[in-house]
């Protein structure tokens, strides 16, 4: 079976019937069960933050943080932090390749790679996300790309009508990024783009694994999304 076949045949498939073929099994989550950021808030510490944005309410109910695998959850697509030539390696990008299976190299492959800060679009195959968007980041520090991947992902996504996404902590680990302040561009990004684009997303999902990135996040959504 070519990918092309393969991912029409998924992304046509009814939700049971591709629940069955999951790669995480029956351990998938839904968005019902991802708080929004109004109902994490409550069990988090309280900091006295400067901050540029004005609260609202609405935004803060369409961002989320979520602790876990990002291959587990059942929305619209997850983000791939990719290396520039889609085949995948270790880290997030492994477990993306290994859980939406053969398919999804295939389909990359025909892709061509791509330039840091850019994204493409893929079927999601055996994940429980309906796509993939895959987006290269910089190696170490250097913001303006960064801020690229988090901007043409969420566009890319708006452009095929796809309204929860989840984004990994893109280019730290071994693109050595530093934590703190790759949350900073992603957080600044996402807050600066559902300003203009609100009705086009549902929800935008931080997916943390590191307990480091779970403290920076729930110190600096405080900021970018005051409560």
């Amino acid at each position: 079976m070519e990918f092309e076949e393969a991912k029409n045949k998924y992304l046509n498939m009814n939700l049971e019937e591709k629940r069955s073929g999951y790669f995480c099994k029956t351990n998938f989550v839904t968005l019902e069960n991802i708080p929004t950021w109004v109902e994490y808030s409550a069990k988090v510490k309280k900091k006295k933050l400067t901050s540029a944005y004005k609260k609202d309410e609405r935004l803060n109910k369409k961002v989320s943080i979520f602790v876990g695998d990002i291959t587990v959850l059942e929305i619209d697509v997850i983000v791939n932090a990719a290396d520039p030539i889609f085949l995948g390696c270790g880290g997030v990008n492994g477990a993306i390749h290994e859980a939406a299976g053969k398919f999804l190299r295939a389909e990359c492959v025909k892709l061509n790679g791509f330039p840091p800060g850019e994204a493409k679009i893929t079927g999601g195959y055996k994940l429980p996300s309906k796509y993939v968007i895959h987006t290269a980041g910089p190696i170490r520090e250097k913001p303006d790309i960064l801020t690229n991947c988090y901007f043409n992902s969420l566009n890319l996504a708006q452009e095929n009508g796809l309204k929860t996404i989840a984004f990994p902590c893109i280019s730290t680990g071994l693109f050595e990024y530093p934590n703190q302040y790759a949350a900073e561009v992603a957080l600044k990004t996402v807050r600066e783009y559902l300003e203009k684009n609100e009705a086009s997303m549902d929800r935008v999902i931080f997916c943390l694994f590191l307990s480091e990135d779970v403290a920076i996040y729930e110190s600096l959504m405080q900021r970018y999304f005051p409560i």
